[in-house]
């Protein structure tokens, strides 16, 4: 029996719209308009707009041209389906390059040099890398999640600074945490973890830092280390991602121990002290804010007991290595922590001691990888 050949025996052309297609089968088998729209049930005027591409071909018009045509509805919605994704991806290219302008504000070298995006020299593209990295679907969409997590972090002047830069960093911190695995969030656990990890300050940066994660992670606190990206000027921050998960986020901005450990006990006291509808960065200058100074003085009596520090009065005016290295000894933590804090304090000025500091450094393999680790530098 032969078989009757129509336009749809030919592999069809995905961006041309199925009422072309529909217009050709009909012509072959010399069906008319009208009577086609007797035949499915619809009025002329439909299969017009149908045939012209203005009206969608439905699921329920396919079943109908498959009872009329025997072709299959699949096909019919299959064509649809394509000439509707390929119309939507010409107006994407539209809107991308609206968008261009907004994505350039970014550190979007800074993200292809870590891995966080494709390099490309295409404006279109690096808004569509851009997006996928950002979760967001549009440049609108994120502004109105940058609304929400303006108003998460208190309004922080961080954002006056470089909202872009602040939310790219973030928003690795949180990709990073996402794939951690976390027990439910323990606060009585979460404090001993936190015992536990001040006695890690003296130990080396590798065998520390797994350390470290692995308790928070018991715990339900997830530290992720990341670079700062340019304009982000953090040394930490502090955050819920969900009811039973924080996350600990930590820069290395100033890379000595004295910042990282005091930033991260900073970071923790905001998760252990304050509540989970809030979030918290730690910037320069952020003095007269009493949940950081809370912050300030949890991180602050932890590393150094208040009782411990006031018994600490070497000679009047000349504090010496040894003076240092034997306090800290005394305390079980590194001598740098006790040099930062006589800075501070301006007990001692910022160009003494800095020997007794362990110094960090992002490795060159840590800059090319999202999970990048702390490395300590050579002596």
């Amino acid at each position: 029996m032969a078989t009757e050949t129509t336009a749809l025996d030919y592999a069809p052309d995905y961006l041309v719209p199925p009422g072309e297609i529909l217009e050709e089968t009909l012509q072959a088998r010399g069906i008319g308009k009208k009577a086609f729209a007797e035949r499915i049930g619809r009025t002329p005027k439909f299969v017009s707009e149908l045939i012209a591409g203005k009206a969608p071909l439905s699921p329920e018009t396919a079943i109908a041209l498959e009872h009329v045509l025997n072709t299959p509805a699949s096909l019919w919605a299959n064509l649809e389906t394509n000439y509707r994704l390929r119309l939507a991806s010409r107006e994407e290219q539209v809107i991308l390059a609206e968008q261009a302008g907004w994505a350039q504000r970014f550190p979007l070298t800074d993200l292809a040099k870590f891995g966080l995006i494709p390099r490309t020299t295409n404006p279109l593209d690096r808004v569509r890398h851009l997006l996928d990295f950002l979760g967001v679907s549009s440049a609108e969409a994120w502004r109105r999640q940058l609304a929400t997590t303006q108003a998460l972090y208190r309004a922080s002047p961080a954002f006056e600074m470089q909202p872009e830069a602040i939310s790219a960093w973030l928003r690795w911190g949180e990709r990073s945490a996402e794939s951690m695995d976390c027990a439910p969030y323990d606060a009585a656990g979460f404090r001993a973890a936190l015992g536990a990890i001040r006695g890690l300050t003296c130990q080396p940066v590798e065998d520390f830092r797994p350390r470290m994660i692995e308790l928070c992670a018991a715990a339900g606190v997830a530290v992720v280390f990341t670079p700062e990206l340019r304009g982000t000027r953090l040394s930490g921050a502090a955050r819920w991602l969900r009811a039973d998960k924080a996350i600990i986020q930590l820069s290395l901005r100033h890379k000595t121990d004295d910042h990282l450990w005091f930033t991260f006990f900073h970071e923790a006291g905001h998760i252990l002290e304050h509540g989970k509808r809030e979030a918290f960065l730690d910037i320069p200058n952020n003095e007269g804010d009493s949940k950081e100074e809370e912050a300030d003085t949890f991180a602050r009596d932890l590393l150094i007991p208040k009782n411990a520090w006031a018994t600490f009065q070497p000679r009047p005016g000349f504090i010496t290595h040894a003076d240092i290295i034997a306090f800290a000894e005394k305390l079980g933590i590194a001598p740098g922590i006790v040099v930062g804090r006589l800075q501070h304090e301006t007990r001692l000025p910022h160009t003494h001691l800095n020997h007794l500091k362990r110094r960090y450094t992002w490795t060159k393999e840590d800059a090319t990888h999202p999970a990048a680790t702390a490395r300590e530098a050579a002596a």
